[in-house]
């Protein structure tokens, strides 16, 4: 239809066109809205979660983000939208790169082939749909000679393949690798099938990058287990990754900003997720069929193993502010075990520092219930500062633990007494003896692992432990909460040896009693202890 504007001839049809191309190019979450018609016949739900993730997407066809995990509970369109929509929508934007335009080669895997054959007809139906091909069909068509349930080409150059956990993959590649739903709920609790995915992703698909540096990968799916596809990645390369983590009912503890500058808009601990979707009595339902242990991992996205717990997450004390407080005392717990070999344990350092506070009242949990204490004076507390868990030879160990201990500005340094401790300790005692900061053998004598973190569980249940809101220190969380049952316990040996050794010197005894033990112990210590400031 031709209309007269000011004397211009405007073609109203193609200026509509235009409009809904640049509006629905803008915006992957503004297109899922307007092609869902296209891939689900059930009407389109609101919510800020998928919006969260539609907006991660995008940064990785703008190029900001080329490493992607995202943790979501099930049934939140995770798959319509990013094995469906997202390629489409990155085969229609103008600008072409590595990741974004029609030339984008797109390789997508779940654990199952059906499932990644389901997703594929549903994107090259999206891609030729009237509605498609009415805004974007000058820009590529699909090719006639391949044009399959499990490949599709277009004529720019551009591909969609789909294949599954364990497939072949020899002579493929992709720019944009998706990996969507890598471990199935129904075999969470199978150590083998965990490990042929783990297999599969380490020595086939992580290296079908057609361009490392420009390419990028994409991982979604729901937690299943501490050693899932999500927990092997961010085991091994988690300061490399993107992780946007979307648990159903809202946890303070766990909220951190990710790396383009996302946060979790929800305030209030429990708040729910998608209530639009999932309200109170739905998740009930669901918590009732998953059970505890799989509605930790699933719903809440922190698996926890069986058995675990002796530490509840909740006890941990999340820090508000952006710096750390004063600190009295700063101190250093290394577990050591030198050595680069995948089947080995880590070696593992955190950074812990005691200050004081003000507390008139605190809550204190024990047995599940809450009791009232009131304290008039100071009340001592531990903040955990730092922590890192790596596969190092033995100069390289010495050489990040006294980095650390000079930029955390610690005064102990304090190594568990066996055979590997022995020479770390004697190597840094070598090479930084000019440094400020005490170094100390601890022996744990004849208390195991298990016996050391239920002797200072107290400190965790009564409020006074502390950490920051960084992911770091949820690595930490977690690994604390799932033990005895989890994959590692080597950052659990650290906090333990920490804390017992903080409590015996009584730098966490409450009040007075405290400051007139620690300057007892400082008379017999020397220079061994900081004065408190």
């Amino acid at each position: 239809m031709i209309v007269d504007v000011g004397g211009k001839m405007l073609d109203a049809d193609e200026s509509l066109r235009l409009l809904d191309q640049y509006e629905n190019e803008q915006s992957l979450y503004d297109f899922l809205i307007n092609s869902w018609k296209y891939i689900d016949p059930s009407p389109f739900t609101h919510g800020w979660p998928i919006e969260a993730v539609a907006e991660h997407l995008q940064a990785v066809c703008d190029g900001d983000v080329r490493r992607l995990i995202i943790n979501i509970p099930p049934r939140c369109c995770k798959s319509s939208l990013t094995s469906v929509a997202f390629p489409a929508w990155v085969w229609a934007q103008e600008y072409a790169s590595a990741t974004s335009g029609p030339g984008v080669q797109f390789l997508t895997a779940s654990y199952a082939q059906q499932l990644s054959i389901r997703d594929s007809v549903k994107c090259r139906r999206l891609i030729e749909s009237p509605w498609y091909k009415s805004i974007w069909g000058s820009r590529f068509v699909l090719t006639s000679d391949q044009n399959t349930k499990g490949r599709f080409d277009n004529s720019k150059g551009g591909t969609r393949l789909s294949t599954s956990v364990g497939s072949a993959l020899t002579g493929e590649g992709g720019s944009i690798i998706i990996v969507d739903d890598p471990n199935a709920a129904q075999e969470a609790f199978s150590d083998a099938t965990i490990e042929t995915t783990i297999d599969w992703w380490d020595n086939a698909l992580s290296t079908r990058l057609n361009d490392p540096k420009t390419g990028a990968f994409v991982v979604i799916q729901q937690r299943l287990a501490e050693n899932d596809l999500t927990g092997h990645i961010l085991e091994k390369q988690s300061g490399e990754w993107t992780h946007l983590c979307l648990p159903m009912e809202y946890e303070k503890s766990r909220s951190f900003v990710t790396t383009i500058g996302w946060e979790d808009p929800r305030t209030e601990e429990g708040e729910l997720l998608w209530p639009e979707r999932f309200g109170p009595k739905e998740i009930k339902s669901l918590e009732s069929a998953l059970g505890p242990w799989a509605s930790a991992g699933q719903l809440q996205q922190r698996p926890e193993p069986k058995g675990g717990g002796i530490i509840k997450r909740d006890w941990w004390e999340l820090w508000p502010h952006d710096a750390y407080p004063a600190m009295d005392y700063v101190i250093a717990s290394l577990d050591t075990a030198y050595t680069t070999k995948s089947e080995n344990d880590f070696s593992a350092m955190t950074v812990w520092g005691v200050f004081s506070g003000d507390v008139v009242a605190q809550n204190v949990r024990a047995g599940g219930t809450d009791t009232e204490r009131s304290y008039a004076q100071q009340s001592p507390k531990a903040m955990l500062m730092d922590g890192w868990q790596e596969r190092l030879e033995l100069h390289d160990l010495v050489e990040k633990v006294a980095k650390t201990c000079r930029t955390m500005k610690i005064d102990k340094l304090i190594i568990e007494n066996k055979a590997a401790g022995h020479s770390v300790a004697q190597e840094i005692r070598r090479l930084y003896a000019h440094e400020d900061w005490a170094v100390q053998l601890v022996d744990p004598k004849s208390q195991d692992k298990l016996s050391r973190l239920y002797s200072v569980q107290h400190l965790f249940s009564e409020g006074m432990v502390y950490a920051p809101d960084r992911s770091w220190a949820d690595t930490v969380m977690t690994q604390v909460g799932t033990f005895p049952k989890g994959k590692h316990d080597d950052l659990v040996d650290t906090v333990s040896m920490c804390l017992r050794h903080l409590r015996d010197l009584g730098m966490l005894t409450r009040g007075q009693e405290m400051v007139a033990q620690v300057q007892e112990s400082m008379k017999h210590r020397g220079n061994d202890l900081r004065p408190l400031y």
